[in-house]
């Protein structure tokens, strides 16, 4: 009996972990994309070992602000349950056409019930195999997304609730929609407490 509760325990991951899991998903994959598809020059990033891999992070300091100022802000919004997507639009510098758009989209597998404590039960290393598959399968699928021959730009969109706060600072916009577009949905992963769907919509000729 007491090793039963034991291994029940050591799997039972909590709110709070699911969310910084998901956080450091986003973060790693964001990165990622960031370089994979050129928007900023590589001598501008540095290789970091994360999820078994190695991973290139932008070293600019205001980008790295950014994502945390953001990522901060999630954080929050998770742990309510008031954030459903999160996406990486990447424009065209001198038109402001939107040429592709990575979608992020969360589910709660587990909702909250009043104050009630929120945990799943999954193992930590089968999520972190499920994360580091998605985040090789991004470095593997912008490899064939259309080239982007022009200087381009990203911005952070996040579809919130209604209820919930939004920074002072913050923006409202409207949704991004890309013309003759075609879609690409990537692996998911779950934390047993969230799941995560990644999408990527590129613009074709």
């Amino acid at each position: 009996m007491a090793s039963t509760v034991q291994k029940t325990t050591s799997n039972a991951i909590t709110l709070k972990g699911s969310v910084k899991l998901i956080t450091e998903y986003l973060n790693f994959g964001i990165h990622s994309i960031l370089f994979q598809r050129g928007i900023y020059p590589p001598e501008s990033f540095k290789a970091e070992q994360h999820f078994g891999l190695s991973i290139l992070v932008s070293t600019d300091s205001k980008i790295q602000q950014f994502l945390q100022t953001i990522f901060h802000q999630m954080k929050e919004w998770l742990i309510k349950e008031q954030i459903q997507q999160l996406s990486l639009v990447i424009s065209n510098v001198s038109t402001q056409e939107v040429l592709e758009r990575w979608d992020f989209k969360i589910e709660y597998e587990i909702k909250k019930n009043g104050n009630e404590e929120v945990s799943g039960n999954k193992d930590l290393k089968i999520i972190q195999k499920e994360i580091r598959d998605v985040l090789r399968q991004i470095c593997s699928t912008v490899s064939f997304l259309p080239l982007l021959d022009c200087p381009c730009s990203f911005d952070i969109h996040i579809y919130a609730s209604p209820e919930a706060e939004i920074p002072d600072q913050w923006d409202e916009r409207g949704p991004c929609f890309i013309a003759n577009s075609e879609e690409l949905q990537l692996k998911s992963f779950s934390t047993s407490v969230h799941r995560m769907n990644t999408v990527v919509s590129y613009k074709t000729d």
